[in-house]
């Protein structure tokens, strides 16, 4: 059975005992040709044990067996399905991945072959990590659409991610067939020499939607042992934590073992039950705050990532340059996706001003801590807690500079530019000689400022040091022609 992805928890043993027990009086009542109710059971199955691969195989061939593979489902499908979709559709741009997959199964449940819910529904598969059922589902739509050019660029996707590249070969090349102007299928189908591919691994008959791909075959034959290497490298650590429960690091290194092995679920509640018996050590409570914030930080790159792409789409439009496909899944506008990226970059600083504010006050005495939280404090506009830090962390000298940067950028917000002034200069005089980024912008905010209060003369003077080192830098020449207009003109 494919392993199940870090994001969805794993199942009881009273959960599992329940779906294994449906998925017997499923089978018995498939036979007795009791379809309605052994759908109901076998959905029972795969909202226990999401991740299940053949709970959810048995469910879409008796979906398909009850209206006897007539490839449209219910003859009233057009009514009952719209509001399943709709549900399937606000779940996936929510990213309640699970929450779509239930949903799509309504709609499966009245038409098995319908492209649209299973096309999100590989969609949401991809994004918990379960890959091998986002195959399955794709392959599945193939055999009413074995030549959707949309359908097929998925899966061929898919296939090359998993290392199929046979699989992926074929399908490009149907996707060139039915729009020979796709530069993409061009690209992949030259690259991956799909003729001589299809003659070598006889995929004519999965090509044309007659005969289940080979990839799907060889999920369902696969025997892994990853269950059993995890239990192999977890079983002497948890014998040692039973032996020794007060040890913060035994559950640290099995919570990593955890990790490493995609089950983020496991790992925290490794560490949530070493809170006790630890007296909530405080490395303990470090690594739970790493593991809730590590998602948040991966959904920043997920939407920084679609933002781009989003950009990319557009230009690629007005230039009237091939567009970039797939370039917004959930099809979120860009204000939407700038919105969304705001809210998890403020979600991210909020929580690492926990954490380091944590680190702070546990080792007072390593500053570097400071220089962190006063970081994060002046990006969330908590200026004068942001100064209290910095303040703190300037009698490092080795950190001055840097601190005394933050702390010029937090008076400038505060409207005291001699207080912003003073520290910006401490930091200049202070700034090491090969970081040249640091000694740029220093230079950048005295002369902005500078010119912000009148000072003009010292405004050009630094702005032409600055010039001198990078005269791109901030548009420092087109600001220090303005700033020689306006000396002229008083």
């Amino acid at each position: 059975m494919p392993e199940a992805a870090s994001t969805i928890p794993a199942p009881t043993a009273e959960q599992r005992r329940i779906a294994q027990d449906s998925f017997n009086k499923a089978k018995q009542l498939v036979a007795e040709g009791g379809y309605d109710y052994a759908i109901e059971l076998l959905l029972t199955c795969c909202r226990l044990d999401p991740a299940n691969f053949e709970y959810r195989r048995s469910l879409r061939k008796t979906q398909k067996d009850k209206f006897g593979n007539n490839l449209r489902g219910s003859r009233f499908a057009f009514l009952t399905t719209p509001r399943w979709k709709a549900k399937l559709k606000v779940a996936k741009r929510n990213r309640d991945y699970l929450k779509a997959i239930e949903h799509g199964e309504q709609v499966l449940c009245r038409n098995p072959w319908d492209l649209g819910a299973q096309m999100d529904m590989a969609e949401a598969f991809d994004a918990l990590g379960l890959s091998d059922l986002a195959v399955f589902t794709l392959d599945q739509a193939r055999q009413k659409y074995p030549r959707d050019a949309t359908l097929n660029r998925a899966l061929a996707r898919q296939f090359e991610k998993r290392g199929d590249f046979q699989g992926a070969m074929v399908l490009w090349q149907l996707v060139r067939e039915v729009n020979p102007t796709d530069v993409e299928a061009a690209h992949k189908a030259k690259d991956l020499a799909a003729s001589a591919t299809i003659q070598k691994g006889q995929y004519e008959e999965a090509a044309a939607g007659t005969k289940e791909s080979p990839v799907v075959g060889k999920i369902e034959a696969q025997a892994t042992n990853k269950q059993d290497k995890l239990a192999r490298e977890a079983e002497p650590l948890t014998k040692r934590i039973e032996a020794d429960p007060t040890e913060p690091s035994l559950y640290i290194q099995l919570a990593s073992i955890y990790r490493k092995h995609g089950q983020e679920d496991r790992a925290r509640a490794v560490l949530q039950r070493g809170l006790g018996p630890t007296g909530n050590a405080f490395q303990i409570q470090l690594e739970l705050m790493e593991l809730d914030l590590a998602p948040v930080r991966k959904n920043l790159e997920v939407a920084e990532s679609r933002l781009r792409k989003l950009k990319e789409k557009a230009r690629a439009a007005k230039d009237g340059e091939p567009v970039p496909p797939d370039a917004n899944p959930d099809d979120m506008t860009e204000a939407e996706l700038v919105a969304l990226r705001a809210k998890l970059i403020k979600e991210i600083n909020t929580r690492e001003i926990d954490m380091f504010r944590v680190k702070a006050d546990r080792f007072p005495n390593e500053l570097y801590h400071r220089i962190e939280l006063g970081t994060r404090l002046l990006k969330a506009d908590r200026i004068d807690e942001a100064i209290t830090e910095l303040q703190a962390a300037r009698r490092d000298e080795r950190l001055k500079w840097r601190a005394s940067l933050l702390l010029g950028m937090c008076f400038k917000k505060r409207n005291n530019w001699r207080l912003a002034q003073r520290n910006f200069e401490e930091g200049l005089a202070a700034v090491p000689p090969e970081d040249e980024t640091t000694r740029k912008e220093l230079l950048f905010q005295l002369a902005s400022g500078a010119a912000e209060n009148g000072d003009l003369p010292r405004a050009i003077d630094l702005g032409h040091e600055l010039a001198n080192l990078d005269f791109g830098f901030k548009n420092i020449g087109k600001l220090l022609d303005e700033w020689n207009d306006r000396l002229q003109s008083a």
